[in-house]
């Protein structure tokens, strides 16, 4: 047994816990949970617990049902939120076939995959990502839309600030399951809100935006309220992204860090953005995951479609933000497509396989964009070389579908699983009538 598996035993012993929660997702991101009591905590981490893959989606086919779930004793954590005299805990879990080896339908275990490839070519994978989104009135509209529960813009801090205390309340959650927040504020849109979590090893930081999902809708329906993720809930105001900060590491230095470059960014760092920015399109069904998810990517704002990069260009899909002096280990770039709906597990592996490529590959960085993208017209974003992002998730599976990154990257299972959802998912959407359409048509033809 691990020095980390003894260290739970003796917590689950010593705070008498009553119950610990095994956490794990499906394909799409969805969290999964099975709960287990203090006796059976043992045999757990020698077993594993056996459940009935068929009933997760993307995981088992009929023919092969039972899977295995195998916590990970580093991510064990308090549950704050339970009764004083109930306490509980939670650990993330490895899902294993019935002979102890990797699922290939567990999205964890594809990242962590995926960082071994990294680690074999001396690399560590860093991220930090800035989560929007927004609460809305419970069971209240306003014209058929979600009701906001404020009407504040960026920054925004009033004496009345309930959303202010939820963000204190979530924040304060966070910190006490050991997952730091670097800075917390109003957004833009009314009702929404950021939450930034700091910079950590990739893994870990999946496993970290699961908790945050989490943590900030059951802080909202404490209080009455709920909570959304999705990209776009409000027409006519900005959507919700999650702009992710990435870096390289070997060892203790930053691997996209050159003081001599004019921009601070090695050649390390440029080829790892060409290999992203070249792979994009064939990662995005990924990284944004939902057909709602393009009514966000159609704004002309803080949601960038363009596959380009610049300094200080917000027009551009990859920014390389103007570092601090003498900060050298704070070279990143950051990656601005990516929305809080996507699983964190596969978006992370998608980005990282795509970066490495172009280090292995030795792409080379195009030029910076350095005219508002949003301004151009087609044919002119053509002239500079600048494509766009699908433009709906039926265009983004296309894409993928051609990836052989995307499939070589998620593995087989979880390649064709997806694209099978996701189409079914298109083809729903397609049948449906929307409000737009009544709107504009019914009174009309």
């Amino acid at each position: 047994m691990s020095r980390e598996q003894e260290y739970v035993l003796r917590t689950v012993e010593e705070r008498g816990v009553r119950l610990i929660r095994l956490w794990f997702t499906d394909v799409l991101g969805q969290l999964k949970s099975v709960a287990i009591s203090p006796a059976e905590l043992e045999q757990v981490f020698n077993e594993g617990v056996q459940f009935d893959g068929t009933a997760i989606d993307g995981f088992s086919r009929v023919h092969e049902a039972d899977v295995l779930a195998r916590p990970d004793a580093t991510t064990f954590e308090l549950l704050p939120w339970a009764k004083a005299d109930e306490p509980s805990g939670r650990m993330f879990c490895n899902i294993e076939s019935l002979d102890d080896t990797p699922f290939e339908g567990d999205p964890r275990q594809i990242l962590q995959r995926n960082l071994a490839a990294a680690r074999e070519k001396g690399y560590t994978f860093f991220a930090a990502p800035e989560a929007e989104f927004f609460y809305f009135e419970s069971g209240e509209t306003e014209g058929g839309a979600p009701k906001p529960i404020d009407h504040a813009s960026y920054f925004d801090l009033t004496t009345a600030d309930v959303s202010s205390d939820l963000r204190k309340t979530t924040i304060h959650m966070l910190e006490a399951m050991g997952i730091p927040v670097e800075y917390s504020f109003h957004e833009d849109s009314p009702s929404q809100h950021e939450i930034d979590l700091r910079y950590t090893e990739a893994l870990s930081m999946a496993d970290n935006i699961m908790t945050l999902r989490l943590v900030v809708k059951k802080i909202a329906m404490d209080r009455g309220v709920y909570a959304t993720f999705m990209p776009k809930p409000l027409n006519g105001v900005q959507g919700s992204g999650m702009h992710t900060h990435l870096s390289l590491f070997e060892g203790e230095t930053n691997a996209f860090h050159d003081a001599d470059d004019e921009g601070g960014l090695s050649v390390v760092g440029k080829q790892f953005t060409a290999g992203v920015l070249r792979h994009a399109r064939e990662i995005t069904a990924v990284t944004n995951q939902l057909v709602n998810s393009y009514k966000r990517l159609a704004e002309t704002s803080e949601a960038p479609p363009y596959v380009a990069w610049a300094r200080n260009n917000r027009s551009a899909m990859i920014r390389v933000p103007v570092r601090k002096k003498g900060k050298p280990e704070s070279a990143r770039i950051e990656y601005r497509a990516l929305d809080g709906a996507a699983n964190p597990y596969l978006a992370f592996s998608l980005i990282l396989a795509a970066g490495l490529r172009g280090i292995d590959e030795g792409y080379e960085l195009p030029p910076e964009a350095d005219a508002n993208l949003f301004e151009l017209s087609d044919s002119e974003r053509r002239t500079l070389g600048v494509e766009p992002l699908p433009r709906s998730l039926n265009e983004a599976l296309d894409v993928m579908e051609e990836s052989k990154l995307a499939r070589e990257t998620l593995g087989e299972h979880v390649f064709e699983w997806f694209l099978r959802n996701k189409r079914a998912e298109w083809a729903e959407f397609q049948s449906r009538v929307t409000p737009f359409e009544l709107e504009r048509y019914l009174g009309n033809w």
